[in-house]
Parts: structure tokens; sequence; C-alpha cells
């Protein structure tokens, strides 16, 4: 089937868009979504429905639909200001408004009253989903255990807020919420769920409302094998309940956010070299980077750098390389100067290839708090977290940023949330230890102390922890015990020296430096 306007012919079996003879170059995705428009020019076309059929009702952000709605007008001749061919009908959807005359194979026009590519049509409302380079998810909506038909809202609110939060991870595809709610009271295999859906894994659950108290069990669970990868029970008053339902819906997240990357990476690990794709090699290097050691920096670098090798435009892998290049720069774990130009560049080819993947703007934030462009970082960190709130990385480090421009009490709170909603994060020991440095800079040293030892506690390796502890000893004046704490960082950072932290560490203000400065020598360093 083809269909002719003003000078374009869109082949349907041989996916080909020419204009005046000439092929245009077109996106297999807005190919299908100019497909899908002109096969149903004779209403308009809403957002959800684009979403369900180009999407397979995959969660997507605006920015992502608009886009792929301007390239195909850019195909077509058209423009957002004109609209002679792709037309946005406000509050509804679009529509395409061309004058198409559709013909067959074999170049005759075809009957009015035929459906327009049925086999086509079909295929895309019918098809099995294709390989994704990310795996996906589907929230059930939670079971309403209270007995009261009217507290179904609030079930049905806690499985929609996971959905909204879960979608802004980007390394997962989320199904939407039409998609997944159609299992509302039906009693389905997980495994004919993923089947159907095309997920790997799916979160349910159920709520229990009594009075003023409510119960929430929540599950993540891998469909191809049935077992149970994380499970959950929240016992809340219901003094707010909307501030309850973010509260849980944040800590479910949090929690299942690793399950997930450790569950890929468990898969990816299965495979051959020769058989791993971007995806598996991104998934293999997040669960090296969460290790937070110099080895497995360097192990997920290379994996990375294969990656990239493998698509060069992949945005995870991009921003994920810039995040180890500098974690590594702030651990000591290699040369400042070298690694942080290297970072930079792969921060920003992440985010021009994916303007919304928080990662993207947390890898950015830290490189720009390297290079001392304090009100970037700032912007770039509360950026990546008004993109995904439940990112506990970028919550924590966030907390890094803000110590280091002195205000230690906004980045305490931040590390300190950073711990709440994510507890078990492999990270939690750096949380821990930033807000540790927090504390010293208020020139709280005892609980500096306290917060640098529960970090060791936790990662023994922590360098920055092992910083911290030392120079609160110092000024603590525990003479003894800051020596001990000083060898203990010269095994963690054989590199150390005032040189290093004066030249190294990013603070904004002298007096900040100077202070630092003054623990360390008064533990003896040198």
């Amino acid at each position: 089937m083809r269909f002719h306007f003003s000078n374009h012919v869109l082949d349907v079996d041989l996916r080909e868009l020419t204009r005046g003879g000439e092929s245009i170059a077109v996106e297999p995705q807005v190919f299908d979504l100019l497909v899908h428009l002109i096969e149903n020019r004779d209403r308009v076309v809403t957002k959800d429905d684009l979403i369900e059929t180009i999407w397979d009702g995959r969660i997507v952000s605006e920015s992502t639909l608009t886009s792929r709605i301007n390239a195909a007008r850019r195909a077509v001749g058209d423009s957002g200001k004109d609209q002679a061919v792709i037309r946005t009908i406000a509050r509804k959807g679009f529509r395409f408004v061309g004058d198409v005359q559709p013909k067959a194979a074999n170049g005759r026009l075809a009957r009015a009253d035929a459906p327009s590519s049925p086999g086509f049509a079909g295929e895309l409302q019918h098809r099995q989903l294709p390989a994704l380079d990310r795996t996906a998810i589907a929230v059930l909506p939670f079971a309403n255990l209270s007995g009261e038909p009217e507290q179904e809202y609030f079930s049905e609110g806690i499985s929609e807020d996971i959905i909204t939060a879960l979608s802004k991870l980007r390394w997962f595809y989320v199904i939407a919420r039409n998609s997944s709610f159609s299992y509302r009271g039906k009693s389905v295999h997980h495994k004919e769920i993923g089947a159907e859906l095309g997920v790997g894994y799916v979160v349910e659950g159920s709520v229990r409302k009594d009075g003023d108290h409510v119960r929430i069990n929540a599950q993540l669970v891998d469909v191809a094998s049935g077992s149970q990868l994380w499970a959950e029970r929240y016992d809340r008053n219901l003094a707010d309940v909307f501030a309850v339902q973010d509260e849980i819906t944040q800590a479910v997240v949090a929690a299942i956010e690793p399950q997930l990357y450790a569950a890929e990476d468990f898969r990816a690990r299965r495979k051959t070299p020769d058989n791993m794709d971007a995806w598996d090699l991104v998934m293999r290097a997040l669960s090296h980077y969460w290790r937070v050691t110099r080895q497995d920096n360097l192990v997920a670098l290379a994996l990375l750098e294969k990656a990239i090798s493998v698509d060069p435009s992949y945005g995870q892998a991009l921003s994920l390389l810039a995040a180890c290049h500098t974690f590594s720069a702030h651990m000591g774990w290699q040369e400042i100067t070298k690694v942080v130009p290297v970072a930079e560049r792969a921060a920003l080819a992440a985010i021009r290839a994916d303007s919304e993947d928080a990662w993207a703007h947390y890898a950015l934030a830290s490189v720009y708090l390297f290079n001392r462009r304090f009100d970037d970082c700032i912007a770039e960190f509360e950026l990546a977290l008004r993109l995904n709130p439940n990112f506990s990385p970028a919550r924590g480090l966030y907390g890094v940023a803000l110590s280091y421009r002195g205000r230690w009490e906004e980045g305490d709170r931040a590390a300190r949330e950073a711990l709440k909603f994510s507890p078990r994060d492999p990270f939690a020991a750096i949380y821990c230890g930033v807000a540790a440095y927090c504390q010293y800079v208020g020139k709280n040293y005892a609980e500096a102390i306290r917060l640098s030892r529960e970090a060791l506690r936790q990662r023994t390796d922590f360098v920055g922890a092992h910083r911290v502890l030392t120079a609160s000893l110092g000024m603590a004046g525990d003479t003894d015990a800051a020596k001990s704490a000083l060898e203990g960082l010269r095994r963690a950072q054989p590199n150390i020296s005032l040189a290093w932290l004066a030249s190294g560490l990013p603070f904004e203000h002298e007096a900040d430096k100077a202070h630092y400065l003054e623990g360390f020598g008064r533990a003896g360093l040198r």
C-alpha cells in the first residue's frame, strides 16, 4: 500500500518515504507514527492512542512524543507553525489533514470503502512486542483488601504513583496504566502477563485499610522464573493519606531500583561476551559501579567503553561513563585533571542523546562540581531530582555539592533523605559519609566522627569516610585516634596529602578549605 500526498509517497510495504522521487531518511518509530496518523486521518488521534500503538503502551514523556511529532512534520515538509499536513488539535491530539490518495502496490487507487492497508494496521495492533533495548516492568493494580469499595481509589492511587515514579528511571520501560490495569480483579499467571505485555518484571501488592491505619504489601516478581526478587510490608497511620501514599511510593521505588539492576546484571553475566549488546554491557557496568571499589570502577569503565563502541550515541552508557570517571576522581582513584574533561564530553553527549535522563544530568552536575561551576552544578543536580525524585545517588551527591558550598545543613538534610528512602542502597555508606562531612563543616565533630564510623562499619574501604574521620578526630583533639585514622586513610588512599586535598577537592570558600586542611594537619598529615 502506498499513500500519495502533496509530492510525497509513503510506501508501507517497503517502509519508505519519498519526496519528488528522492528518499527521505525517517526513523522507524517516526515512520510508524506517520502510518498510524494517515490510516486514521478520518479522526483525531489522541496521545494515549499513539502511546498504545507506537510505544506498545510503554510510558513516554511529553517531550519524547513532541519530538517524534516534530520529526514526522519535518519529514513531510510541514512545521508546527503551518500545520498543513499534521495538525495539533488542542487538548485532544493530532490529525493528518493532508490530501491523501491511497494506492495499492500495483498503482491502482484503493477503494474508498476499503480499509487502508489492513495487514499493516492489524500488525501494529496485534504484533508480538519487538525486542527492546531495555527491559520492561508492569505495575499491576494493588488489590483492595479493605472490604470497602470506596477505598478502591487509595489502592489504585498507590499503583498509579508507583508507575509514575518508576517511569522516571528511564533505564526500563514501564507499561502504561491502561495496559497494566486491564488485569484488575483477574487471576493471571505472571508468565502470561509477561508474554502479553512484553515485560520481564511485575510489581504487585495489596492494601488493607482499617480506620486510621493502613497496611501495604508489595513485591517484585521475575516473570520468567516466577521468583520473588523483593518484598516488603508497610504499616502506617493515615494522618495524611497523601503524604503516606507519597512516602510508600518513594520507599517502594527506592527498594525496587537496585533489585532490577541486580537481576539484569545476573541475566547479562549468563550470556557469552559475543552475545552481549549495549544494554547488557551497561547493566554489567552498573553492577560494578554500585560496588564502590577501585577495581570495580575500572571494570565498569571497560564495559562502558565497549558499550559505546557498539552504540556511540547510547545515552545511558555515556552518562554512566561520566559518573564513573567523576566518582573515581573524587575517591582519588584517577587523576582529576585527566578524567574530568573526558567525563564532561561523555555527560554532554548523554544529554544530547536524552535530555530527560536523570543520570545524564547527575553526571554533568558532578563534572561541574570539579570545574567549580557551582551554580551550574546545583542546577543540574536539582534538575536530575526533578526528573526522578527517587534518584538517591543524585540526592546524596547533591548533599556533597551543597556542603562544598558551605551549605552544610541543606547538604546534611539531602544525605539523610537519601538514607531514609534507600537504606539498602549500595551507596548508603556514601550518604552516611556525606552527612559526616556536612557535620564537619558545621563544626559538630562528635557527630561527624559517629557518622563516619558508621559509614566505615558499612564499607571499610570507603575513602571519603576515612578522610572525614581523620580530620574530625584531629579537630576533636584525640591525637592517638587521629593518628590511627590517618594510617587507615593512607591504606585506602595512598596518594593522600595536604596538597592533594587543597587542589583536588572543590571547595567554594577558602575558609572551608582551610578548616578541612587544619583537621588533617592536626592528625599529622603533611
